[in-house]
């Protein structure tokens, strides 16, 4: 996992583990993985998941989601996505919500806020299809050039940019202040269901903590 300061390992007893988005039981030891629990103040539920304003992949009404932080620029994102893609599609009945967190330059910036624009052109997808899926480092003719491929009208984009900054900013920000409550200290980072994975999981440990996830919510 890409990090900003450093990985946290730390283990955390069942009682600190519990209580965060209405608590939940204790999930096997995969690695990196552990129970949501705010190193703050606590992001409620709704502000995580269902947040009207943050996009959504996969299927929006599915009983579970997986939340996503992630940057444009960090090359385990982008490693991660077709796998992650490939699990949402399989499984049918996860939502994915993805949660632009930009941490890895100005560019990465740059590259949030247009994608967060094409939203009001209802293609936050393609944008996000579009710049997750390169390997080369970004600029802001790059980031243009590759909307455009992907039929992102960007001069469009460019002015709902200018015209709603402050809810992109906003939007921004919250993501921000949540992955920070969360304890994360890079990219990727994920909420499954009410479990925090700080970091890349293989599929097979994300199928798990699926399952997990499903098995905690039918207990509560």
């Amino acid at each position: 996992m890409r990090e900003l300061i450093g990985r946290t390992g730390l283990r955390r007893s069942r009682r600190q583990m519990l209580g965060l988005l209405g608590g939940a039981a204790v999930i096997g030891a995969a690695p990196h993985l552990a129970l949501a629990q705010a190193a703050g103040g606590e992001p409620s539920e709704a502000s995580v998941l269902r947040d009207p304003d943050i996009p959504v992949a996969g299927n929006p009404e599915g009983d579970i989601a997986i939340v996503e932080w992630f940057d444009y620029q960090c090359p385990y994102c982008r490693k991660l996505e077709p796998e992650l893609q490939q699990i949402v599609q399989d499984d049918g009945k996860v939502r994915l919500v993805l949660k632009d967190w930009p941490i890895l330059g100005e560019f990465s910036k740059v590259a949030a806020r247009m994608a967060l624009a094409s939203k009001y052109q209802d293609k936050f997808i393609q944008a996000h299809d579009a710049l997750i899926g390169v390997n080369s480092k970004l600029s802001e003719p790059r980031i243009r050039e590759l909307l455009a491929s992907a039929g992102i009208d960007v001069d469009r984009a460019t002015r709902d940019l200018a015209t709603n900054a402050k809810a992109i900013e906003a939007i921004l920000a919250r993501n921000n202040d949540q992955a920070t409550a969360f304890g994360f200290r890079g990219t990727p980072s994920f909420i499954v269901g009410k479990f925090r994975v700080p970091g890349v999981l293989t599929m097979a440990q994300f199928e798990q903590v699926i399952a997990d996830a499903r098995k905690a919510k039918a207990s509560n």
